[in-house]
């Protein structure tokens, strides 16, 4: 008699780990699949195999260990992930180590994957136990583990003559008769248990433990000491126990139930699934029985919650009416589903934060560069806390343009805190519901985005960053709609994340500590480049620094002409294409030299083509500019300033915006007219505003600065176009007055503006100056476009502090209070009156 020996199972299997049961050889049994790792095995290998190997997967149950998490393999108890070598060894020998230890499992066929979005993502799979095998070596962990593995099974070769002498023969005798005996207590009539009977005479006899385990009632652990039986007459010993239990268990029903007889039919309960090679069967008594043992387990898992009193008090309810609620209606499902919500929040569950204020400061300067201002703020924060543990978490808002690292601070202080990190993307929600949770009162309702996020990290005082943030009310007891009863957040840590405060309503913005986070300059840029970006990205692509090399002026090229933006995701992308070109060069193992000519070139190739092998390329390729103008194409942005001021009647401005400072050309013309005034740019109305003020102001100070042209308007006979380029942005704000009043005087005077200079500020009727915001931004729009002379408001004097000195250093600034300093400061020899007012004495 053959066992499984005939079936050869790969010598490497993906391992799923399992909390639905055991599964033995011989057996079928359903798999719910929702974890990271097990759904990735499933999409990898399950989904996309076509052969028959492709689909036999290693079922390894995770009942041997209590206290795992089901998310990760359960040797892992929330491990700090490294990048040392060393914790890297020490991380694989714990996994080869759990897998030594607990190294048993069950081959199994995927015969059916079933997905499902609801409640939340996930698969079930039918698998089939096909042998046992043991776990030799874990070869990978990630996205899913896979190990060599050795078949046991197949070393089970049994004759009938092995089997009739000895222990062994006596142990499989005595077990096939009472398995016989079973069957034989249940009713014949029914075809299931007919089919059962003709199984036990079909079936090898080694076989007979692990399919009859299977069917009756037992627990994971008796399972799983039969599963770890690898020796066949262990196995026997195992199972045979389990059999007589069963057996006297209905001999004892027969009797209960001996004036009811045709009860005895609902003694076998079909479970869908199947035995190998034929129907699985459970032996329940009733179904009924198996929902009772659900909901009790689900009662001790609520009170075991440590939730509060109120909470307490809403389970216990819905429990109760649970146990009186048929399982056909849908609101069962829906309670259910409740009441496991409750349970897996962590309402007791937290971290304890490392505060270790010289640490974090070491990791923080590590992760980024500069950004002083976030930094200190998270040290005030950690200080605070050391000295007062009841420190509620604040509301920290990280405002400032696109790719300055405000995301990345946010994991630097999860990090730093040690606690769990969750980021919700909050862009583009525009209902409530979606961050507040769903009332249950129809099917599909499920919980918000908070507390799924704290579901998901496990713990009570995560780090939530609230990306794009548009929407959320904050209280220490926060009520979801779903759940209905308060959640303390007030040890949940905030931070929120905008490009800008306009959008956010009013009331959110109070309860806020907003923080800016401005553009970098382009020093800054380049040492980030080469602390982070390049470094990550050679990681990213395979290449290492003796492969490729970026020196500091090849990146400043990369900076000024071809990315021209506040933080550093463009740049970043800059770098990933230069490394993929690297790579080809470096796969292809060719190599062209910038020291040689077209014909030494040419020669070379024919020698290469002669000899049929390809020169291996010369290490380390060095990008140089021509090297990266082959690579990334002509420059995107070259420094047209100059150009731009070749005729009186343009002026340059700075302008704020989400992305970061920029600067602006101001256009005029004139031509015969009426005295109207054009404009176009797609101008909103403050900047509109501007305008006309400008041109009142210039009207009214002709005679001054020499405008009339012999008549008293300046604008007698003409029309006036004001033009902003870039038409299809929308541009608006009150920073435009200064600007606009040179470019006129500059076109009504046929003097030209100075193409170094750019300005920023807004006027009033009377040639006032006043102050405006995003100085910083502006400033850093005017040092990389290489401007020299920067005009910004007397009263934004103190906002120059934020600005690094070595930008200060390169620029030029004037300081205006009126529109005659802003002139004079605007043109070569400055914008003297042509009539000095002679003072007036009093005679008094």
């Amino acid at each position: 008699m053959s066992s499984n020996s005939g079936i050869q199972i790969p010598s490497r299997l993906p391992l799923l780990c399992t909390d639905d049961g055991v599964l033995l050889p011989g057996s079928t049994m359903r798999i719910s699949v929702d974890t990271a790792r097990n759904m990735q095995l499933v999409k990898s290998r399950l989904l996309k195999g076509t052969s028959l190997k492709s689909t036999i997967i290693g079922v390894i149950p995770n009942t041997r260990d209590p206290v795992h998490d089901s998310d990760e393999l359960p040797s892992l108890h929330r491990w700090v992930c490294t990048t040392s070598s060393n914790e890297t060894k020490l991380r694989a020998h714990y996994f080869n180590l759990y897998f030594c230890l607990l190294s048993i499992g069950t081959a199994g066929l995927a015969v059916q994957v079933v997905g499902s979005n609801w409640p939340k993502p996930h698969y079930t799979l039918l698998i089939t136990g096909l042998c046992r095998f043991r776990v030799t070596q874990l070869l990978r962990e990630r996205p899913f583990p896979v190990a060599e593995v050795e078949q046991l099974d197949k070393l089970e070769q049994y004759t009938e003559g092995d089997q009739a002498d000895g222990e062994l023969g006596e142990l499989s005798l005595r077990f096939h008769q009472a398995a016989v005996q079973l069957v034989g207590m249940l009713d014949m009539s029914v075809p299931v248990v007919a089919k059962l009977r003709r199984l036990l005479d079909s079936l090898p006899r080694e076989t007979l433990p692990d399919v009859l385990a299977s069917m009756i009632r037992t627990s994971n652990k008796e399972k799983l000491q039969v599963l770890d039986a690898v020796d066949l007459e262990e196995r026997f010993k195992k199972a045979l126990p389990l059999l007589t239990r069963q057996i006297e268990g209905l001999k004892l029903l027969q009797k209960t139930r001996k004036r009811r007889p045709d009860d005895d039919k609902r003694v076998l309960a079909i479970r869908k699934g199947g035995v190998f090679p034929g129907r699985q069967f459970s032996l329940d008594e009733e179904a009924e029985d198996e929902d009772g043992d659900d909901t009790a387990m689900l009662e001790k898992k609520v009170k075991a919650a440590a939730m509060p009193e109120a909470a307490l008090r809403v389970c216990l309810k819905e429990l109760k009416r649970l146990k009186k609620m048929p399982q056909s209606m849908p609101e069962h499902a829906l309670t259910r589903n409740y009441l496991e919500m409750m349970v897996e929040l962590p309402w007791s569950k937290s971290t304890t934060d490392c505060l270790d204020i010289r640490a974090a400061r070491v990791l923080l300067d590590n992760d980024h560069y500069a950004m002083e201002k976030l930094k200190r703020r998270v040290l005030e924060y950690l200080a605070v806390r050391q000295l007062k543990s009841t420190l509620k978490g604040p509301i920290l808002c990280f405002v400032g343009p696109p790719g300055v690292g405000k995301t990345s601070v946010g994991r630097s202080i999860a990090r730093t805190l040690g606690r769990e990190f969750h980021r919700i993307a909050l862009g583009g929600v525009c209902d409530h519901s979606d961050i507040r949770g769903h009332r249950r009162t129809y099917v599909g309702s499920m919980p918000g985005r908070i507390i799924n996020g704290l579901k998901t990290a496990g713990v009570n005082n995560p780090i939530f960053l609230l990306d794009e943030v548009d929407k959320l009310g904050k209280s220490p007891d926060f009520t979801d709609h779903y759940l209905n009863v308060p959640f303390d957040l007030s040890q949940v840590l905030f931070i929120a994340t905008a490009n800008t405060t306009a959008t956010i309503p009013p009331a959110l913005l109070d309860r806020m500590e907003v923080l800016q986070v401005p553009g970098y300059t382009q020093e800054e840029k380049v040492e980030i480049a080469h602390r982070h970006l390049i470094p990550h990205q050679l990681e990213q692509h395979g290449l290492t620094p003796q492969q490729l090399q970026i020196p500091q002026d090849t990146t400043k090229d990369i900076i000024s002409k071809y990315t021209r933006e506040a933080g550093v995701r463009s740049l970043e992308r800059k770098i990933g294409a230069i490394c993929r070109a690297v790579a080809v060069k470096v796969a292809e193992g060719h190599k062209v030299s910038r020291a040689e000519s077209p014909t030494e070139q040419h020669n070379t190739e024919n020698k290469e083509e002669d000899s049929g092998i390809a020169s291996p390329p010369e290490m380390p390729i060095v990008i140089d500019h021509i090297a990266l103008k082959d690579i990334l194409g002509p420059p995107v942005f070259e420094m047209e300033v100059s150009e731009r001021l070749t005729l009186p009647g343009v002026a340059i401005g700075l302008a704020w915006t989400p992305m970061g400072g920029e600067i602006m050309f101001v256009e005029a013309s004139r031509m015969e007219g009426e005295g109207q005034l054009t404009l176009t740019g797609q101008l909103g109305d403050v900047m509109k505003e501007s305008a006309h003020l400008a041109i009142s102001w210039l009207r009214s100070n002709a005679k001054t600065y020499l405008l009339t042209n012999g008549s008293a308007d300046p604008l007698e006979g003409t029309d006036i176009h004001l033009h902003f380029p870039a038409g299809a942005v929308t541009k608006d704000g009150p920073s435009a007055g200064v600007t606009i009043v040179t470019c006129l005087a500059s076109l009504l005077s046929g003097r030209l503006v100075r193409s170094d200079v750019a300005m920023t500020g807004e006027i009033t009727l009377r040639g006032l100056v006043l102050p405006v915001g995003g100085i910083k931004d502006k400033v850093l729009a005017a040092h990389r476009a290489n401007l020299k002379r920067v005009i910004v408001p007397k009263r934004n004097e103190k906002d120059l502090e934020e600005i690094p000195a070595h930008v200060r250093a390169d620029l030029d600034f004037v300081f205006a209070s009126t529109l005659d300093e802003v002139l004079k400061a605007a043109f070569d020899g400055g914008f003297p009156a042509a009539v000095s007012h002679a003072q007036v004495v009093s005679k008094l």
